[in-house]
């Protein structure tokens, strides 16, 4: 498979603290990699990084062989990596289908002058976009389909929003995207509901890496699993290999219940 995103020895420090110390990994074309670890192991930091918010302090960041470290966070979009965030960041008062529209700014051919005089280009390009985002929110089945896309946002129920939030995220056609805790707050039908949506995503061609602390949608569609501890990954391979490995069981409930279980 081809490498999608490769992380090179990324450090990110704050002050005297290494929230991410020499991470190297690689996500391949069309699978779902999810990082797992304990609060502050430095997973939000490593998305932050990947996808601009940071710069890291060293190390290299490399979308399909193009170096996207340092670079801002719209132009890390535009390169093609779209995330979601673990608070959700719709915009409530636009309607469900405009906050996909949105999500399509990147991806416009029309310039401004030409958005002005509302040149046939112009619409045939509106109408285009107006269609693909029916069709990504149609992905959602019967969440939002026909009326309720004219609904506000802060209608929603939650797990909706969130729903919403993965749409606005495929809007702009990524290379790579990154959920952040995508079934945070859920109960465990909605929960299921959204892991197999990620898995169908997945089975459309997406690559996706995603933050997660229910480790029965990390089992569920993971296909490989990266443990954080402090900075460090500690353990990568499949869910099983990676839930029963010594050090992930001790980041998780310390040494001596590590040693208890053992």
């Amino acid at each position: 498979m081809d490498a999608i995103l490769e992380l090179q020895g990324v450090s990110m420090s704050f002050g005297g603290l290494k929230a991410v110390d020499n991470l190297s990994f690689t996500i391949n074309e069309n699978e779902i990699v999810s990082i797992i670890g304990p609060n502050g192991s430095g997973k939000t930091t490593t998305f932050n990084v990947i996808s601009g918010l940071y710069e890291p302090d060293s190390g290299e960041i490399l979308l399909k062989g193009e170096s996207v470290a340092g670079l801002r966070p719209d132009a890390v979009h535009d390169k093609g990596i779209s995330r979601t965030f673990q608070s959700l960041r719709l915009f409530s008062n636009m309607s469900v289908l405009d906050n996909v529209l949105v999500g399509m700014h990147s991806v416009t051919d029309s310039g401004v002058l030409a958005s002005m005089l509302r040149l046939p280009k112009v619409r045939r390009e509106e109408q285009a976009m107006r269609e693909r985002a029916q069709e990504i929110l149609e992905m959602f089945p019967g969440r939002f389909s026909g009326p309720r896309q004219q609904q506000p946002a802060f209608s929603l129920s939650y797990a909706n929003r969130r729903r919403l939030e993965i749409a606005r995220a495929l809007a702009s056609d990524p290379t790579l995207l990154m959920l952040d805790e995508p079934v945070a707050g859920m109960n465990p039908m909605e929960s299921h509901e959204v892991m197999e949506q990620i898995k169908i995503l997945r089975d459309k061609g997406y690559t996706i890496v995603m933050i997660e602390h229910d480790m029965h949608v990390v089992e569920g569609v993971s296909d490989r699993v990266i443990a954080m501890d402090h900075g460090v990954k500690i353990a990568e391979g499949t869910y099983h290999e990676v839930a029963n490995d010594p050090q992930v069981v001790e980041a998780y409930l310390g040494k001596r219940a590590a040693e208890a279980t053992a």
